[in-house]
């Protein structure tokens, strides 16, 4: 039996707006995340080609071990709660304005 927590990873590349898209939806979410650039990580370039039948087809997500090939976030929090990797949206700033 092993100890290692099921992790997200969140492959991407510059200047993808559908990367940016979803690391910003799952930021806001509060989804803890380890971001792999495919460009800069051949690794990580592997594990997307292997996922995406030969493509770099960004963003993909490995959640616990599974792949989703440009997925929406709603999929991928999904996925992460069934695996016990629990989201949590960050506190909201306080509001400079006030009533009163």
């Amino acid at each position: 039996m092993t100890d290692e927590q099921p992790t997200v990873d969140v492959y991407w590349r510059p200047g993808c707006g559908f990367c940016s898209s979803l690391r910003r939806d799952l930021a806001r979410a509060g989804l803890p995340t380890t971001e792999r650039n495919i460009w800069e990580d051949p690794d990580a370039a592997a594990a997307v080609r292997a996922a995406a039948n030969g493509n770099e087809t960004v963003p993909t997500v490995a959640v616990a071990g599974q792949f989703l090939v440009n997925p929406p976030a709603r999929v991928v929090l999904e996925l992460a709660a069934g695996v016990g990797i629990v989201a949590t949206p960050p506190e909201p700033a306080p509001s400079r304005w006030r009533r009163g």
